[in-house]
């Protein structure tokens, strides 16, 4: 404001599905000229938040009457201007708060009671408590624009993930699964401490120019064909296939897997194969071509013939859209709470921004998560307009220095304000180079970072077999690939990681240090081939080192972060590796470890603190 007028301020907050703003205060800092204040969300869902501010007469006219007091002026004219400053905000005001702003303002204009009794009303905290409220509302300004927190359930921030294939979880070599079939694994996973169960997309497969095995141009007979090919005469996106069962059957799944305290996650992928219902039924949602057919899925040189894009910007594109948000209202109806969202960074962000604005309006607990292996730019926007978490180029840092520059980008700058990763080891589409040439030892030390770097992970069934054979030298597709044939395999095979994955699935839930993100540092490892980090909570403190070489043992000493746990250079400690109940005592602020993969791939050291002096008398 001009001069020395005061300016008053609040902070107004509106929770998800209320009319009506909540006003909270500001406290200002005089020092720095500044205002700040602060609300907790307590509901999940879409929160509202800004400032409103506007020129305080009233406290104007207060500060200028405490200094002319002060430097001993008459104010018998100041006391009147301000008895009428009341007298309007009382106008304001109503009942008894109206009734002793009034009674305030004749005791300031009463020229019989002394200046000094006055002054006293007139800077008294009551009746600068009882004004406040009652400022002139058209002198308010509002910051535009209106500031939006999204808030999550806890699944959106933690959680252990698991993908399959229904249709692989047959009972014997060839033998198509159902959901009934495939609700026989629940207890596996659940055993092994997973908390989501990600499937495949289950809808009807389409016939016409179906994939053959290994991805070739001519199906055999008895080729499944790719579930991404969606949609056959039995149904297109909220249909099952009918060799997997029914909507009964799929709802039974759903509810043996919550009963074992897991969520089911469905594929969503907007796409058709040529024999989708919705091909013939709306022609005009698909590009056509001037030879008048409709254009398939390209990525030069690849063709997809097995797939029909959608063209979201057609003359009836509001109907297409409607359509795909109805297909997520479909599943949700029947227990599914989260998607994972096919190639979301190849249709309009306009889509993702509105479609997700509209089920979370009546459904906040739903999760999305973005599967867009693209730009970084893309994937950043893709987070902001609203998808709750996003696969990550974590399947392709595999150096110390790679990680560390990632995570530090994930989790120290403003990404980590709308960016969540989901660190998924391997997927269907995805064999990394390090899984491929580092065997049992590559799996055991990418599934210890991706569980202990994010607080959500996940891996493609089959990593706990440490599948690892590629069509090609060179490829990062799998040989004889899950998405154009079924499966069969034995969980309990030689060479599995499953007792690997159980451990550090408990790890998780029993330590909060593992279900943030932000709370990562990394810290100094004199052999860089070992990578070293810390993840705190209050109460909770995990040092973990990892050896980045599957083929070879490497020993170190760490520079142990002593000041950050709260620990005095000299001062005994114990450290308890999880993985193993292992415990140590250290002292000092360097640690020798020897880590060889063929046994030992890495620790997670809880921190016991030392006990004090005091305790030990």
């Amino acid at each position: 404001m001009e001069g020395h007028d005061v300016v008053s301020a609040h902070l107004i907050v509106r929770a998800p599905g209320s009319t009506r703003w909540r006003t909270l205060p500001l406290s200002y800092d005089i020092h720095l000229d500044r205002v700040e204040g602060s609300f907790v969300p307590d509901k999940i869902g879409r929160w509202e938040f800004t400032v409103e501010a506007w020129p305080d007469a009233f406290e104007s006219w207060r500060s200028g009457l405490s200094k002319k007091v002060e430097a001993g002026l008459d104010v018998s004219l100041e006391l009147l201007e301000g008895a009428q400053l009341v007298e309007e905000a009382a106008g304001r005001a109503s009942g008894k708060k109206s009734a002793a702003l009034k009674e305030a303002a004749e005791e300031l204009s009463d020229e019989e009671v002394s200046a000094r009794k006055r002054v006293e009303v007139a800077l008294a905290a009551t009746l600068q408590k009882l004004i406040a409220p009652h400022f002139d509302p058209a002198t308010v300004t509002r910051y535009e624009p209106v500031g939006t927190i999204i808030v999550d359930r806890k699944r959106a921030r933690f959680g252990s993930w698991y993908e399959m294939f229904p249709r692989s979880q047959g009972a014997r070599p060839g033998k198509h699964g159902t959901f009934a079939t495939a609700a026989k694994q629940l207890p596996r996973l659940a055993r092994l401490g997973f908390d989501v169960v990600y499937l495949s997309p289950i809808h009807p497969l389409g016939q016409t120019k179906r994939k053959g095995r290994n991805n070739t141009l001519r199906a055999k007979p008895e080729d499944p064909g790719s579930p991404w090919a969606i949609g056959s005469e039995a149904g297109g996106h909220t249909a099952v296939e009918p060799r997997l069962g029914t909507l009964a059957d799929f709802q039974t799944f759903v509810e043996r897997a919550n009963d074992l305290d897991l969520e089911v996650a469905l594929d969503y992928a907007l796409q058709c194969s040529p024999d989708h219902p919705w091909v013939e039924e709306h022609p005009e949602w698909f590009k056509i071509r001037p030879d008048g057919s409709i254009q398939y899925a390209e990525n030069p040189p690849k063709k997809y013939e097995d797939i029909f894009p959608l063209d979201f910007g057609c003359e009836d594109w509001r109907s297409l859209w409607n359509a795909c948000r109805d297909v997520f209202l479909f599943w949700i109806e029947r227990g599914v709470k989260i998607f994972r969202v096919d190639n979301p960074h190849t249709k309009p962000f306009a889509f993702w921004e509105w479609v997700i604005r509209e089920i979370q309006e009546d459904h906040p607990d739903v999760i999305f998560l973005s599967e867009a292996f693209t730009r970084p730019t893309r994937m950043k926007g893709l987070a902001k307009l609203g998808f709750t978490q996003s696969y990550t180029y974590f399947t392709w840092r595999n150096t110390p220095h790679e990680l560390r520059e990632y995570l530090t980008e994930l989790t120290q700058t403003e990404m980590a304000e709308y960016f969540r990763p989901n660190f998924f080891a391997n997927t269907p589409d995805i064999l990394h180079e390090y899984l491929q040439r580092g065997g049992r030892p590559a799996f055991r030390i990418r599934l210890l970072l991706a569980a202990t770097l994010s607080p959500s992970y996940g891996i493609y069934s089959g990593f706990e077999l440490c599948e690892r054979t590629p069509r090609e030298p060179g490829s990062e597709e799998y040989l004889n690939s899950e998405k154009y044939e079924i499966k069969y395999r034995d969980f309990d095979a030689p060479g599995n990681i499953n007792q690997d994955i159980e451990t550090i699935n408990r790890i998780r839930r029993d330590n909060p240090a593992l279900q943030n993100l932000t709370n990562l540092s990394f810290h100094h490892s004199e052999n860089d081939r070992l990578l070293f980090y810390r993840k705190s909570a209050p109460g909770n403190d995990l040092l973990i080192v990892v050896n980045l070489d599957p083929g070879t043992a490497h020993e170190s000493t760490l520079h142990v972060p002593l000041a950050e746990m709260g620990i005095r250079i000299n001062e005994p400690y114990e450290v308890e590796d999880l993985l193993t109940g292992e415990r140590f005592t250290w002292r000092g602020d360097r640690a020798y470890v020897l880590l060889d993969p063929r046994s030992r791939v890495g620790h997670v050291l809880r921190v016991i603190a030392p006990t004090s002096e005091v305790d030990r008398t």
